[in-house]
């Protein structure tokens, strides 16, 4: 997306159904996610590729043919190849330009319905402007692109936020209370009434604005805060929403919280460049060696100019068509691996980053999980269910349902006497008590449109969907529904339980008291209306609850031994109360309600006098559902040396969970909760305590993490570098790009972020995502040191594409090992970090092989080849064919059979070319028996010493992966 240009973003004033009346223009309501546009892409393309060294000087090389007294040969010599990489890159770019310009497109057009003063009409995403009446209704579950205050539903509705904050759970908004009462969605055209906003701004969690109605009497004023707002890239769950557009375009908050994408150059490519910068200091050096020897005689500065120029193809441009073409092919394969099916590679320019990665940074919602939490267990103390003894609870709470109803009188009641419970009966209160304390509202829905009153008679099984403010909640209620016990129906003051049997169980809720991140709980206080009974529920974590519900030997052993097992576990008790009890707490609980001073405080102290021996009922436990193949791979690559952090805007407790249960912290490994720390004081005395612990995973939220970035940057990328892995939740999209930033700028590793929302694009954009030299020309030296070119036109092309091209670029095909023995033994990655097949050692070696051949080559052409001298272009370019054919054949792991069509096809090219060649090489020559056995002795000196030195190091050095693949 782009991203908001530091603009003058100012407050506004937003007439309901007017856009005309705006007192400022707003950027229109488009997506645009092109690196380019028409004017900008060839400059563009051009300059990207010519900023670096390896590139700009296959450039110069070429515009320094324009110059007569350097020019060596015809244009295209240099020309042809360069144009040819050229093309092969504006065409790459083009082609993904194109894509993203059809994805923009295609977001940009989707169909929205406007209210208008000729009713309701279609507007594409393109055309919404700011004060417009957007009509947004369910379709499965519909992203839409704008955003704006709600202000006519038919009640309140739920949203999910997850592609912009990553938070899974669902959200309540609330409508307008003045336009709530008006007749129709219409009649918004009709007042005269405005949104007074708040400058556009990246916070995606506040919002402060106020609704004004001028014409009413007297005229009206609201405040508006975020639970009246819908942000741009969330999910309405259901029913039709009316709404003013407030911001459009780059003023979005979603696209604000998105970076610019940044120009990005594989690792490779770099190195590449550096060598060719040594390379390039190197010709420098030997240019001025040869005119030294020359006595720097005559126009010596023109003479450097055309050493340089001789001795360029020791850096072939073939390389950089070798370079470009493998990349496509590996992206090619990436795109058809079997394995991934269905996966599109967006940019084909650095795909080997994969092959360095030192730090895997992925979200969860979505990528490590699947947005589903799943019940496992319901534990009682002396019996436990899991998922295969599901049955029999259904069972339990079947019996509880169709046994008499006196022989259930006998444990109601809190005066009633104390007698040891069935384990049916046990479970029946389990059960019961998950049914009713939550915040959990089912909705009906038919065809996509909300009609609650008339699915209700009803209770339609398969119209009910279940909205929360937490999918763990929902996953609650489903469960009570599968083995029985149903929950049908809920307002703001009732709830509706279906029975096995079909009867409908109503209750009042008397109170309720919502969950909060100090409290870790919630409680709801009910009463059955067939009985009359009152019952206080509450669940919350077992931290909070141990002090809270009676004493017993197995509460803390059970919620370690659960919580090892990455489940959530909550802690489910209840308390039964006389109508004395709840009247007193009533009257306490409202007086407390109504103070000045200290409300909070004293609303807790009222709230806890109930929280005390409560009796334990059960214990939950339910985990996000992992993607597929999740542990494995987590597996794979820790042992790989790939460290993993998970970045997501989830809670801290859903986080921690998810990150024990998908193995990320190993079973032998400590976490670390980093404390909620505001000051620098603070995060000094948690980073002090976090240092002296050892092989401890760090779990660290959001606000936590930007103390320690703001006063202890250092210190803390220094610590959480070392750690085994790092867990950051409740993470905004632009803390994870700066996550990334950081581990790139600290560490000077390769970083992969992985994502699936629009909260990740700034961490994707962010982070990262993965020679042979040859030597020619000693000639030069043997005729006197002068400046003239051994091999000229078509042969210098020749040799930098289609006599060598081949076999180089079918190395992309080659493998040191099997794919499967690659995933069974990870720990081979590890030699890829370190980059030896670059590394500067590798690359000197190389060069003194280089040196090597080209002097066997050239000498050895002088020795056999005394009296047909005449000859030399011939003998030496098809013993320079020869040897780079069988060095690329050295270099094979493993042979494809492609690699052996490759070198045929060259050779044969080569072969069949020497017709067309008869300027330069004498065919009748070439035949003759003499030259063959003598271009065989001279590419067997040339080679065969190569092929020893790589038996011998095989046979006593063998690589790592020697032993797997034997």
């Amino acid at each position: 997306m782009i991203c908001c240009g530091g603009g003058d973003f100012r407050p506004r004033t937003v007439w309901l159904g007017h856009p005309e009346k705006r007192e400022q223009r707003y950027p229109r309501n488009v997506i645009n996610n092109q690196k380019y546009n028409f004017f900008t892409f060839l400059p563009g393309v051009l300059f990207n590729q010519f900023k670096y060294f390896f590139n700009l000087y296959f450039l110069l090389l070429a515009c320094s043919q324009f110059v007569n007294e350097l020019r060596l040969g015809a244009l295209y010599t240099y020309w042809v190849p360069l144009g040819f990489v050229l093309i092969i890159t504006i065409v790459r770019e083009a082609v993904e330009e194109m894509r993203c310009f059809l994805r923009d497109k295609e977001v940009n057009s989707q169909i929205y319905s406007k209210l208008s003063t000729r009713g309701t009409v279609k507007v594409k995403s393109s055309g919404i402007q700011v004060g417009d009446l957007i009509i947004v209704e369910k379709v499965g579950l519909c992203i839409f692109r704008h955003c704006f205050p709600v202000l006519h539903p038919k009640g309140s509705c739920f949203l999910r936020t997850d592609q912009l904050d990553g938070e899974t759970d669902w959200k309540l908004r609330l409508p307008v209370a003045c336009t709530q009462r008006l007749p129709t969605a219409a009649d918004l055209l009709q007042i005269r009434s405005f949104v007074y906003a708040e400058e556009p701004n990246i916070d995606i969690h506040n919002f402060i604005g106020t609704f004004t109605r001028e014409d009413g009497d007297p005229p009206v004023n609201e405040s508006l805060s975020i639970e009246n707002t819908l942000w741009a890239s969330t999910v309405i769950a259901s029913g039709t929403v009316v709404g003013v557009v407030i911001y459009t375009g780059k003023e979005l908050r979603s696209v604000m919280n998105t970076s610019n994408p940044r120009h990005k150059i594989g690792l490779f490519d770099l190195e590449v460049n550096c060598l060719t910068k040594i390379l390039f200091g190197a010709l420098v050096v030997v240019s001025l060696v040869m005119v030294a020897l020359q006595h720097f005689a005559g126009r010596w500065y023109l003479q450097i100019f055309r050493f340089l120029l001789l001795f360029s193809n020791i850096v072939p441009i073939s390389l950089r068509v070798n370079l470009d073409m493998g990349k496509m092919v590996f992206s090619w394969m990436i795109k058809k691996d079997s394995k991934i099916p269905g996966t599109v590679v967006r940019a084909s320019t650095f795909p080997e980053q994969l092959g360095r990665i030192s730090y895997l940074l992925t979200d969860k919602t979505g990528t490590l999980t699947q947005n589903e939490m799943v019940f496992r267990r319901l534990h009682l103390g002396t019996v436990a269910y899991g998922m295969d003894s599901m049955d029999e609870v259904q069972s339990h709470v079947f019996s509880a349902y169709t046994q008499p109803p006196q022989d259930l009188q006998a444990s109601r009641g809190p005066g009633a006497p104390k007698v040891r419970k069935t384990i049916s009966s046990r479970v029946h209160e389990a059960v019961k008590a998950i049914a009713l304390v939550h915040n959990v509202t089912p909705v009906y829905e038919s065809n996509g449109v909300t009609d609650q009153a008339e699915a209700e008679m009803h209770y339609e099984d398969t119209c009910r969907v279940y909205q929360a403010s937490s999918p763990d909640e929902v996953s609650l209620v489903q469960w009570t529904e599968s083995v029985g016990l149903t929950l049908v129906g809920r307002d703001q003051s009732s709830m509706q339980l279906r029975t096995p049997s079909g009867q409908i169980l109503n209750f009042t809720i008397l109170q309720i008291f919502p969950f909060t991140y100090e409290s870790k709980r919630m409680g709801i206080i009910v009463r059955d209306e067939s009985t009359g009974e009152i019952t206080f529920y509450m669940k919350g974590a077992d931290v909070m609850m141990a002090g809270i519900v009676q004493y017993n030997d197995w509460l803390e052993e059970e919620c370690g031994n659960m919580a090892r097992e990455g489940l959530r576990v909550l802690v489910v008790a209840k308390k039964s109360l006389t109508e004395e009890q709840y009247q007193d707490f009533e009257a306490r609980y409202v007086q407390a309600k109504l103070s000045v001073h200290d409300r909070s405080l004293k609303v807790a102290t009222v709230i806890e006098s109930l929280e005390m021996e409560m009796e334990l009922l059960c214990l939950t436990g339910v985990e996000d559902q992992l993607q597929a193949d999740v542990r494995p791979t987590l597996e794979i690559l820790r042992n790989a040396g790939i460290k993993v952090w998970m970045l997501t805007g989830d809670k801290l407790e859903t986080a921690t969970c998810t990150a024990k249960n998908a193995h990320l912290v190993t079973r032998n490994q400590d976490i670390h909760v980093f404390r909620p720390v505001t000051t620098r004081s603070e995060a000094h005395l948690e980073l002090n305590a976090f240092r002296r612990k050892h092989d401890c995973a760090l779990v660290i939220s959001g606000d936590s993490l930007e103390v320690c970035l703001k006063y202890y940057e250092y210190e803390f990328m220094e610590l959480a570098c070392q750690s085994p892995a790092v867990v950051c939740c409740r993470c905004a999209p632009t803390q994870k790009a700066q996550i990334v930033r950081l581990l790139q700028e600290r560490t000077g590793k390769l970083t992969c972020a992985v994502g699936d929302g629009g909260n990740d694009v700034s961490m994707i954009q962010e982070a990262d995502c993965g020679v042979g030299v040859e030597g020619k020309a000693v000639f030069s030296s043997v005729f006197y040191f002068a400046s003239v070119p051994l091999y000229q036109g078509f042969l210098i092309i020749g040799y930098s594409t289609i006599y060598t091209m081949f076999p180089v670029f079918s190395l992309v095909l080659d493998k040191d090992v099997k794919s499967e023995v690659a995933m069974l033994y990870p720990e081979l990655y590890k030699d890829l970090l370190k980059g030896r097949p670059l590394s500067f050692k590798t690359f000197l070696i190389w060069v003194l092989i280089s040196i090597y051949q080209g002097s066997i080559i050239m000498y050895g052409a002088l020795l056999l080849f005394e009296s047909e001298f005449v000859h030399i272009v011939a003998i030496s370019f098809t013993s320079l064919i020869l040897t780079e054919l069988l060095m690329v054949a050295l270099t094979v792991q493993t042979w494809h059979w492609l690699m052996i069509v490759a070198e045929l096809l060259s050779l044969a090219c080569y072969i069949a070319s020497l017709v067309f060649l008869h300027e330069f090489i004498d065919v009748y020559f070439i035949a003759t028996l003499s030259f063959v056995w003598k271009v065989t002795a001279i590419t067997l000196v040339s080679c065969l010493p190569l092929y020893i030195l790589k038996y011998l190091r095989r046979r006593f050095s063998p690589p790592s992966y020697s032993k797997l693949t034997s």
